[in-house]
């Protein structure tokens, strides 16, 4: 006879399905408390009777005697709803010894169900908030090289995405340093994670840690009630974007250095370590070896930002991108505003010799101007503002001594591209140049 010890007893009244075990005979030897909530069946009125007496219709008896289990049978009593699953019990020389129903209420099963439909609802909308978050706007696509130095820029800029190393893009403002950061970004392994752009210069120096490494619930007045997840965590899996860090403040470039080291942050107010995999991708317009010079950036910290240093030259430098700037700006505003207009040979070419000291976003913003007041087609050369011819004409002649600056500069600046960024590299075009490393800077500087 098949028997329910007491410690099985004791483990099956303790769970919260409902079970009915009978023998060979078909005759009820268990259930649990779970079976009689269910079903609304009491032990008295069940036990030791052959279940097909009580129980009409039910299935277990063929199970025991084909020795067939039954799945995801649905059952009703009353106004209950339950689904049974049916397993025979096998012995010695797999002798059947009885069965087992175990029941869940179909009213659990739904809600079950209905976690699980909202659990996943729950994860897709996360993955469509966090791609929101940190898509790059930005592919290779939308950068315009025409020019010989942008098209070999921009062809190293494919090869380094490839890599996951460490960026630090240099250039003026304007030049286009998001551009490349999202672009880099969008071509590489990470560009189904997020893209976390940080501008460090529009955050105040209280705010920012907090933002890049979250806070703990109750760190400080006014802290939200539940902490706050910082951008690193939010970046997790992708890249990082830190524009302007040489605004970062001199004791905050320590725990940055800390991250990059120990690949792991520590929220504010926090203890525990929360591993982060981030490729950190940084831009400035600063020189950043004079501010180590004047001890306001960490030396350490240049050497892991800057694995792979990406140098954007001015639009000056790259005049040859000028007339597909000018005209890829006129042609997206011909079609926001369904006005069609083109630029004249005469005034691209006075495009062309204009200095750009506010680079592509100063092209930008004379073109749009341009465009707004203009009433014809054609954009003649006597359109453009007159500060662009002004610009021309005050640039024909300047002082000697300005000019050999200027000159002398642009000629450093063509060493600094044949030897490297790096220190060791401006070491070496000084002493191409045959002047010493600080006459080297004092020049680069002026």
């Amino acid at each position: 006879m098949l028997k329910i010890t007491e410690w099985v007893k004791i483990i099956l009244d303790s769970l919260y399905d409902g079970i009915l075990i009978i023998d060979s005979e078909g005759i009820v030897r268990y259930i649990n408390p779970a079976y009689t909530r269910i079903t609304k069946v009491k032990e008295e009125n069940i036990i030791g009777k052959k279940l097909s007496d009580v129980r009409k219709g039910s299935y277990l008896t063929e199970v025991i005697k084909s020795g067939k289990l039954q799945l995801n049978v649905h059952r009703k009593m009353d106004e209950v709803e339950y689904i049974v699953n049916m397993v025979p019990i096998y012995g010695k020389k797999n002798k059947v010894l009885g069965g087992i129903s175990l029941l869940n209420e179909l009213n659990d099963v739904y809600k079950l169900t209905e976690k699980l439909n909202l659990s996943k609802i729950i994860i897709q909308n996360l993955k469509e908030h966090v791609k929101s978050l940190g898509s790059g706007k930005y592919n290779f696509d939308d950068i315009i090289a025409v020019d010989k130095k942008s098209v070999e820029i921009k062809e190293f800029a494919k090869r380094i995405a490839l890599t996951d190393s460490n960026v630090l893009i240099t250039g003026e403002s304007g030049t286009g340093k998001e551009l490349y950061a999202s672009a880099i970004h969008n071509f590489s392994l990470r560009k189904d994670f997020p893209f976390i752009p940080v501008n460090c210069a529009s955050f105040e120096k209280s705010l920012i840690e907090s933002e890049l490494f979250g806070y703990e619930e109750g760190t400080f007045t006014g802290a939200k009630k539940n902490g706050k997840t910082g951008l690193f965590q939010l970046a997790n899996g992708g890249v990082l974007f830190l524009d302007e860090i040489g605004e970062l403040e001199y004791g905050l470039q320590g725990k940055l250095l800390r991250v990059l080291q120990e690949k792991s942050i520590r929220k504010i107010g926090g203890s525990k370590e929360i591993p982060i995999d981030v490729r950190l991708i940084c831009a400035t317009n600063k020189d950043l070896f004079k501010l180590m010079e004047e001890g306001k950036f960490r030396r350490d910290l240049y050497y892991r930002i800057a694995i792979i240093p990406l140098t954007i030259p001015p639009l000056r430098e790259r005049k040859d991108d000028i007339p597909a700037l000018a005209n890829k700006f006129i042609s997206d505003l011909s079609q926001k505003y369904k006005k069609d207009m083109f630029l004249s040979q005469e005034a691209i070419q006075l495009l062309k010799e204009y200095e750009w000291c506010g680079n592509i976003r100063e092209l930008k913003n004379i073109i749009e101007f341009t465009f707004n007041m203009r009433e014809e087609k054609v954009i003649l050369k006597e359109h453009l503002p007159i500060k662009v011819e002004e610009n021309i004409l005050d640039s024909e002649i300047i002082e000697l001594n300005e000019y050999i600056n200027k000159v002398e500069k642009e000629y450093i600046n063509k060493a600094i591209a044949k030897y490297g960024d790096s220190v060791e590299g401006k070491k070496k075009a000084a002493k191409a140049l045959g002047i010493s490393l600080a006459t080297f800077y004092n020049k680069l500087n002026r």
